[in-house]
């Protein structure tokens, strides 16, 4: 089992950027897929990005392709998602997610952080 904790969210402004990470804890944190989620006030968690357990495949939600980047450093036991030109539609809780399987597939996710708060001002 493996433990997640976000870190990184905040305010900014539109056309800002903020990097969060995602710590993990527990073991073979290499062996996981690793996902970014997140949910508006209102509305249901959405999927943005993923990446393979090796870090050689990512995939991205197509409102956030171009504009986001998501990076994992095994040795650290950490995943990154760098968020540029940020929209105010960006603002919502953001979740770390780790799975076992097929990194692309959704379901697979099973194991979330507590969240971190990013807000884009207008």
């Amino acid at each position: 089992q493996v433990q997640l904790v976000e870190s990184g969210g905040g305010l900014v402004q539109a056309g800002g950027s903020l990097r969060l990470s995602c710590a993990a804890s527990g073991r073979s944190f290499s062996s996981y897929a690793m996902g970014w989620f997140r949910q508006a006030p209102g509305k249901g968690r959405e999927f943005v990005t993923a990446i393979h357990r090796s870090g050689s495949s990512t995939y991205y939600s197509d409102s956030v392709k171009g504009r986001f980047t998501i990076s994992r450093d095994n040795a650290k036991n950490t995943v990154y998602l760098q968020m540029n030109s940020l929209k105010p539609e960006d603002t919502a809780v953001y979740y770390c997610a780790a799975g076992s399987g097929t990194y692309y597939r959704v379901g697979v996710y099973d194991t979330w952080g507590q969240g971190t708060q990013v807000t884009v001002s207008s």
